[in-house]
């Protein structure tokens, strides 16, 4: 599944060999990133893409631009540009298409160990494999894939965390006395809680919305620790987890993720040219009192923070594509990135009007069924309390559920990557359960022939997914196809 995603992701990668979309930032701020330490201006008076396109790629200015992103994912894309070179359109999407492909990887090895199989693992990496909106932000330089690739890492040492303190827990509460009143075990030392801290401090690193993730696992961490202790029959549990076991899991998870999140602005701290890294120098106003202590460097990245939440806070420009995120489990406006019309002739074109497009559309049947298995996990969770669809639904949440508070904010459905790989979690732990792979405790399996029946289904249902995105694949890949090709493609009129 990880070469079918890497030959799906790497296929004719230079292609379109212009800037699309918002690639004419994190591109040109990748390559400042790369040459200064830091992101910096580049000339008003000329088209500086036309100019970047054509391999006129250092016309950058020393002067520092203000940007609204820390700067982790455009160091990843740097990493291309150093590869390949900013004259070649690979370079630009190089470090894309990598997170992209391990994204697949990871997911697999996650699924597989969530569920103890290997055939449901390799589905999920499958689904991700060839859904549209894993390829094409996987294809086009956005900072989205990044963020999406380090959110399933964080979820990653989260499950192995979970896996550790059961094992530390129940060693505990095979040891107890149950007649004596005990507080539980104050476990300190949660090696694979750090992990999820340094995973969630560099997701943060590429975009705020990692803060989402990092807040709500925390939350996760107590609620199922508590619980853990309410079913030993702890004494006290609520006030145990908050006072003991709380402090501990903080120290392990939001310490580390500050420091891994400071790290991603080493370039800044170590230049002189970033956007207010002398801003008290210049006459900013230096914090006085208690705080008089804090370091000039880290006092004017705090103004510049400052300013950054205010950006976020205030954006609400309107876009042909924008999307509230009420609306995308409707998959209602899937944004198109790239379009090129050709007539006859033109640019090779062997039909009467020809068009190429990228497209940032979801395979439909997998998105729409992942949407349903996530709404009918809700309902396990609520009937039967099941630990792993809770966790599955948690990355959902946190994926998700913020975006919901900013209803007038400028978004877009490709936001929604981010929480895509626990869709599919949820909808390969749905199958899981009806073709019997997945049996909880205390439940009875399927029936035989029941099982028969979902497993044909099953079989049905991955043949249509695979049918469907060959069927999307040139418009996630932008290939020049007649344009009555991409006209039957629009199932719905919000979707042009």
């Amino acid at each position: 599944m990880t070469v079918l995603a890497a030959i799906l992701r790497f296929a004719g990668l230079g292609h379109p060999d212009t800037l699309m979309f918002d690639e004419t930032f994190y591109v040109k701020d990748a390559w400042t990133l790369l040459n200064l330490g830091y992101e910096s201006k580049w000339p008003e008076d000329v088209d500086v893409d036309d100019e970047f396109n054509s391999g006129n790629v250092g016309i950058f200015l020393p002067d520092a631009s203000y940007v609204a992103h820390p700067p982790l994912g455009k160091w990843l894309i740097a990493i291309g540009l150093a590869l390949f070179g900013a004259q070649n359109p690979v370079g630009w999407r190089f470090s894309v298409a990598v997170a992209g492909t391990l994204a697949v990887l990871l997911l697999t090895v996650i699924a597989g160990t969530l569920f103890r199989s290997a055939l449901l693992g390799t589905l999920a990496g499958g689904l991700m494999a060839i859904d549209g909106h894993a390829i094409v932000l996987s294809r086009v330089t956005l900072l989205d894939n990044f963020v999406m690739l380090f959110g399933l890492l964080g979820f990653a040492c989260i499950l192995l965390d979970r896996r550790w303190f059961d094992r530390r827990f129940g060693q505990w509460e095979r040891a107890r006395d149950p007649e004596v009143a005990t507080l539980g075990p104050a476990l300190a030392w949660r090696p694979w809680l750090i992990a999820a801290g340094v995973a969630f401090g560099l997701q943060t690193g590429v975009k705020w919305s990692g803060l989402y993730f990092l807040a709500g696992f925390a939350i996760y961490v107590l609620v199922v620790d508590a619980l853990a202790r309410r079913r030993a029959g702890v004494d006290a549990w609520p006030l145990v987890t908050i006072v003991r076991q709380g402090p501990l899991a903080f120290v392990s998870l939001i310490p580390a993720a500050l420091a891994a999140y400071l790290a991603t602005y080493t370039g800044w701290f170590l230049t002189s040219g970033g956007w207010n890294r002398n801003w008290i120098a210049e006459g900013g106003e230096r914090w006085t009192g208690l705080l008089a202590w804090v370091p000039d460097a880290i006092q004017n990245l705090w103004h510049w923070h400052s300013d950054i939440y205010g950006f976020h806070t205030a954006l609400d420009s309107s876009h042909p594509y924008a999307t509230p995120a009420i609306l995308w489990p409707l998959l209602a406006r899937p944004t198109q990135v790239y379009y090129q019309g050709s007539g006859a002739g033109e640019n090779g074109c062997q039909f009467g009007y020809c068009a190429e497009i990228v497209w940032s559309i979801a395979n439909p049947l997998i998105w729409y069924a992942g949407i349903a298995a996530a709404v009918f996990l809700v309902y396990r969770l609520i009937r039967l309390r099941i630990p792993r669809d809770g966790l599955i639904l948690m990355g959902v949440a946190v994926g998700y559920l913020p975006w919901l508070t900013y209803p007038t904010r400028t978004m877009f459905q490709f936001y929604a990557i981010a929480f895509l790989p626990f869709l599919l979690l949820a909808l390969v732990a749905v199958i899981g359960i009806i073709t019997g792979r997945v049996v909880d405790t205390g439940r009875e399996p399927p029936a035989p022939h029941r099982v028969a029946m979902a497993n044909r289904g099953l079989v049905l249902f991955v043949g249509l997914a695979v049918l469907l995105s060959a069927f999307f694949y040139p418009l996630w890949s932008g290939m020049q196809v007649p344009f009555w090709f991409w006209q039957i493609h629009v199932w719905s009129p919000t979707w042009v």
